[in-house]
């Protein structure tokens, strides 16, 4: 149950986040250029942060999905810790618990071709 919704959260949180950083409003624009970055960066970042959510919902390429939104939330931090944008922290920091969440509640994997079947068979 917490891992289901920790993950359905993240998938949630990244659309929305990459759907908000795509339409590139002049709000969202103005933060990329004090940080720093390229005019483009919040498209790219979208874009980035909408593939992060496909990839959390389809549980075959989840963890390419955490990894990938732990990327992009590291970057966020690194920046906004550099520039002292101190406000942005809080959000972010909800990304990291919830990943972190995720992965940690996620339970037992089995190893490569075992995957509750006989291999004899049987």
């Amino acid at each position: 149950m917490v891992h289901a919704l920790s993950i359905w959260l993240l998938v949630a949180g990244f659309f929305g986040a990459g759907l908000f950083n795509a339409i590139g409003t002049p709000g969202t624009q103005s933060d990329f250029a004090r940080w720093g970055y390229p005019r483009w960066w919040s498209f790219f970042t979208g874009g980035l942060e909408i593939m992060c959510a496909v990839l959390i919902a389809l549980p075959a390429s989840r963890v390419v999905g955490l990894a990938l939104g732990a990327a992009i939330i590291t970057a966020a931090v690194v920046t906004v810790l550099r520039h002292r944008d101190l406000s942005h922290l809080v959000p972010l920091g909800v990304f990291v618990a919830l990943i972190a969440l995720a992965e940690m509640s996620r339970g037992p994997t089995l190893p490569i071709g075992l995957h509750g079947r006989c291999s004899a068979g049987l």
